[in-house]
């Protein structure tokens, strides 16, 4: 091949430049370099190569000081097997007294092989490989598991929503006593033993006479009582609901309110529907 054949050929400096490694190949960094004598004190300046399509430059040059001048080298790259010409640059000489001198750069032939092997007489292009599949897996575990899941899934769904029902019928039928009203006024808490009070009362209002529900005022309440039931016993009611109100409210001070919970408590139990007693606090 004729690459091989230029690749025999002994490493030759044209023009004063130096070409390495030997023998490169398409991609390989290529150092081309050039030693310049000059007097003591003087420097040198090197331009950039010219812009090829197959030869890259790679950075600015390099410009190393030695005993008697100074080497610039270049570092380029070759994309494209065979043989390569490029123009070198001029290099200047500049004195410590602003003289100057200039050296002509002269041209530099690269000869690049191939990475092809040279059995592969007639590369051509391969078509991409297809993907890579594993061997066929069972998919009875990853049923079997997807199964689990969603009954388990399933069933805490149905247990969240089962709690809260459960929860609300113990709460119902439960036998836990409430706390009575002497331990809330022993802890110094009347209001919370009027409001209690005022409370169940206005229950057994809504429950004899759906129209006084608890969502009305107090005047409102009884209004709707008196209209609705003329025979009750408004005056009781109107005096209880507005003490425990003032009680409640805080607009009342000094006020026993043993009496007035033991009163509507009582007057609960008679407006109940079925005239039975409600549990309450002694």
């Amino acid at each position: 091949m004729i690459a091989t054949l230029l690749l025999a050929l002994p490493l030759i400096v044209q023009d004063g430049w130096t070409v390495s490694p030997e023998r490169p190949t398409v991609g390989d960094t290529i150092r081309v370099e050039r030693t310049i004598e000059t007097p003591a004190g003087w420097r040198v300046r090197a331009g950039k190569l010219d812009q090829y399509s197959d030869v890259e430059q790679l950075g600015d040059p390099a410009l190393i000081a030695r005993p008697h001048g100074w080497t610039v080298s270049y570092l380029v790259v070759v994309w494209k097997a065979g043989s390569s010409t490029i123009a070198m640059p001029s290099v200047w000489r500049l004195g410590p007294d602003g003289a100057t001198d200039s050296l002509a750069g002269g041209s530099v032939t690269l000869r690049i092989a191939s990475v092809i092997p040279d059995t592969v007489t007639a590369p051509q292009p391969q078509p991409s490989l297809g993907l890579l599949r594993l061997e066929r897996a069972n998919a009875i575990p990853l049923l079997v598991a997807v199964v689990l899941a969603a009954g388990a899934l399933i069933g805490l769904v149905a247990w969240r929503r089962r709690a809260p029902r459960q929860a609300r019928a113990e709460l119902a039928s439960g036998t836990d006593a409430e706390v009575a009203d002497q331990r809330w006024l022993a802890a110094g808490e009347p209001k919370a033993v009027a409001a209690r009070a005022a409370q169940r009362l206005r229950h057994a209002l809504a429950r004899a006479i759906p129209e006084a529900h608890e969502a009305l005022s107090t005047t409102e309440c009884l209004a709707v009582v008196e209209r609705a039931r003329p025979n009750a016993p408004l005056r009781d009611l109107r005096e209880l609901l507005q003490a425990l109100d003032q009680v409640a409210f805080a607009s009342a001070h000094g006020v026993d309110v043993a009496p007035l919970a033991a009163r509507a408590r009582a007057l609960a139990r008679e407006l109940s529907p079925n005239g039975g007693s409600t549990a309450g606090a002694k």
